[in-house]
């Protein structure tokens, strides 16, 4: 079957990514498309696991400033995705956030989307994103009807999609909400192999995150502030940094970027690693159970979903620091095995994403053609029939 592979956007190498690095896996024989491509060499190696082909890129690839900020063009995208041709695949596999499950197809094929997640922005995300973008006066008003417009099309594009795999069930339930579209949960592959047991542990919290506002660190630091005896690592930078360092104590250290293998050791040895983010999955938190490292998280999203209240970590309720003081507190009164929590991330492996997909769709395309050929089949001879 000829196999065409649709991502909204290439232009890092995150959590979604790896997930079209496993398609790659399954596959080799996709052809590419998305928005925009502008991956580094690095990267691009990564992503599409060694494979050379270029990626089909939309119009918005060649318009200004789109390198630097592609989303500035949100209201085109409808209109750009709907311009591939995919007339000559059999299969569509689209990895979408986005607008990537909008391309267009027909009958003779078969269209599955990987939904990370509805358009975040236009749905769910909608009030937040236009308060923390401070969109007011008429820039305002147009960013609502932009969005409004999206949102229409997104509820169309959706029944373009002939069936639905959510990254878990929380994604499941939004997808039934927003779509009203039945979906089968599998998991997102977690690269577990590459993060080995560690027993022995030292006496500091860890947490590692881009810093942007819905991660939350702010919250992490600002409560560990409030608790000057227990030692604090944070990895990662971002537009936050300098913000959220400000509200740090001399208890808590800062590290910046690091590598995998720094974030590896630091996640091996840490005493718990903490995370109050609001996340659709959360590949991170199971890379640090991997290593045999409890999690204390916010109980929603995801985490709900990897995380063993009191066996692999520990679930607070509200996203506020004294929730966290005291899920820390509580934390401290609980013993944890971390052969116990490195075998509950085992549920994640990348080999077990891979195995599930491929059963998955080649069930659906084997299903897909059988039918189709029963109605040829139908038609045929009732054709046959009608002109004896």
């Amino acid at each position: 079957m000829n196999k065409a592979l649709i991502h909204d956007w290439y232009y890092i190498s995150g959590g979604a990514e790896k997930v079209i690095h496993s398609f790659n896996n399954i596959w080799s024989d996709f052809e590419h498309y998305a928005l925009i491509d502008f991956l580094s060499d690095k990267d691009r190696a990564y992503v599409l696991n060694g494979d050379s082909k270029v990626v089909n890129t939309s119009f918005i690839q060649k318009l200004p400033t789109a390198k630097s900020n592609h989303r500035k063009f949100l209201q085109l995208f409808p209109y750009a995705i709907e311009q591939f041709d995919l007339r000559n695949y059999d299969l569509v596999l689209s990895s979408s956030a986005s607008i990537a499950k909008g391309v267009l197809t027909n009958q003779n094929q078969l269209h599955i989307c990987y939904c990370h997640s509805p358009m975040r922005y236009a749905w769910d995300l909608y009030h937040q994103y236009l308060k923390e973008a401070n969109l007011t006066g008429l820039k305002g008003i147009y960013a609502k009807y932009v969005l409004h417009k999206m949102r229409n099309w997104d509820l169309i594009a959706s029944n373009r999609v002939d069936h639905f795999i959510a990254n878990s069930k929380y994604i499941a339930r939004r997808i039934k909400k927003v779509y009203n579209r039945e979906s089968t949960v599998i998991y997102p592959p977690v690269n577990v192999l590459n993060f080995t047991l560690e027993t022995e542990k030292e006496n500091y919290y860890f947490t590692a995150s881009r810093m942007v506002s819905y991660k939350k660190i702010d919250l992490i630091v600002e409560a560990f502030s409030k608790m000057p005896k227990k030692k604090l690592i944070v990895a990662g930078d971002g537009p936050e940094f300098d913000k959220i360092k400000k509200l740090a104590g001399p208890n808590i250290e800062f590290v910046g970027f690091i590598s995998s293998a720094d974030l590896k050791l630091y996640m091996q040895k840490a005493k718990c690693f903490v995370f109050a983010a609001e996340e659709d999955f959360g590949i991170i938190p199971v890379e640090a159970q991997a290593c045999g490292t409890p999690v204390i998280a916010f109980n929603k999203g995801g985490t709900t979903e990897t995380i063993l209240h009191g066996k692999t970590g520990y679930l607070f309720n509200e996203q506020n620091v004294d929730s966290i003081c005291n899920a820390v507190d509580k934390f401290e009164t609980t013993n944890f095995s971390p052969e116990v929590i490195r075998q509950n991330a085992l549920r994640f492996s990348k080999e077990r994403f891979e195995q599930e997909m491929k059963d998955y769709v080649e069930t659906k395309y084997g299903n897909f053609k059988a039918a189709t050929t029963n109605i040829r089949a139908v038609s045929y001879e009732t054709n046959h029939i009608n002109s004896i």
